[in-house]
């Protein structure tokens, strides 16, 4: 078919969520937790930065999870409320790319951070004696930026294909933010090629991220099994359980999501699901991560105590 008289699309209309009864109850509910998850997640970076005690490669890895999840609420979620009283919702053929990119850019760099952490959490229980040999600072640093290079390479092929699409209308997208599969179904062309490559990418990213992460901890738990005492058993475990329960909700949501080629989704439930990755699980992170750790929670009672000084002055 030839598309080159026809209109090319230049902006998209996101239809977000359409009972007008829920949009106030809505509304209000997402502006509460996104502003709880931009506190709880900001209040952790500064917390490793700013005290000593928390200078160490683990807390290191959580401030960078914490960095990831602020940038990928903020990605969705200002656009999201804005659009929720919007006449036309519309955005820009460009900017629903860009929001695009970055979601999944941040979500899939995510996949590997978490890969990261389980490599940090082995060290520290298989291997005590050399952590602090094998986990230097330069080391947590390239993995870092190991992290980043591996979510721009599996998001590269997947955008660059879908930019060369033919958009030509209609230009409304069932979903409140720019998501792959309801903007592919917008496309007036063949979609098999970019379906194929979007459902290869991301089922090379589950598996191979989901395999760096699960390894460690096959030795971790042969590791505590084998451990004389239960008080060592309860301790080692206690250190990655905030981190497997973070790693089980993580990949639970985002492998019936993104391991299927697009036209088996369903919108409602893909709607649901971004919720809960885009909203629910950056809300969640900094009370798993600090609510049994006493040393971020006596960090954070000096703040507070700092913070109260500070405004007497």
């Amino acid at each position: 078919m030839d598309h080159r008289n026809k209109t090319r699309v230049i902006e998209f209309i996101l239809l977000g969520f359409q009972n007008e009864k829920e949009v106030e109850i809505l509304f209000s509910a997402f502006l509460l937790m996104y502003m709880t998850s931009l506190i709880g997640n900001t209040m952790i970076i500064l917390l490793v930065c700013g005290d000593y005690r928390l200078h160490s490669p683990m807390y290191f890895f959580v401030a960078n999870l914490s960095f990831l999840e602020v940038a990928i609420t903020s990605t969705v979620v200002p656009k999201m409320l804005a659009n929720t009283f919007s006449v036309t919702k519309a955005i820009s053929f460009v900017g629903c790319l860009t929001q695009s990119f970055f979601y999944f850019l941040l979500g899939s760099t995510e996949f590997f951070i978490l890969a990261v952490m389980s490599f940090d959490r082995y060290i520290a229980i298989c291997n005590p004696l050399r952590y602090s040999t094998i986990m230097r600072t330069q080391v947590c640093l390239k993995m870092i930026m190991a992290s980043w290079v591996g979510g721009l390479m599996y998001i590269l092929l997947p955008s660059i294909a879908t930019l060369k699409l033919p958009f030509c209308g209609p230009n409304v997208i069932d979903h409140f933010f720019c998501d792959t599969a309801p903007m592919l179904k917008l496309v007036c062309g063949d979609l098999y090629i970019v379906e194929m490559t979007h459902f290869i990418s991301s089922a090379v990213l589950l598996l191979t991220s989901l395999f760096f992460t699960l390894t460690p901890y096959i030795f971790i738990v042969f590791t505590i099994v084998t451990m004389p005492s239960t008080q060592g058993q309860w301790k080692a475990f206690s250190t990655c359980a905030s981190h497997m329960i973070v790693v089980t909700i993580f990949y639970g949501v985002s492998i019936s999501l993104y391991a299927r080629p697009s036209k088996k989704n369903v919108l409602s439930f893909n709607k649901l699901a971004t919720i809960f990755n885009s909203i629910v699980t950056p809300l969640l992170n900094p009370f798993i991560y600090t609510l049994r750790n006493k040393i971020v929670i006596q960090s954070l009672r000096q703040a507070f105590v700092k913070l109260r000084g500070f405004l007497r002055v």
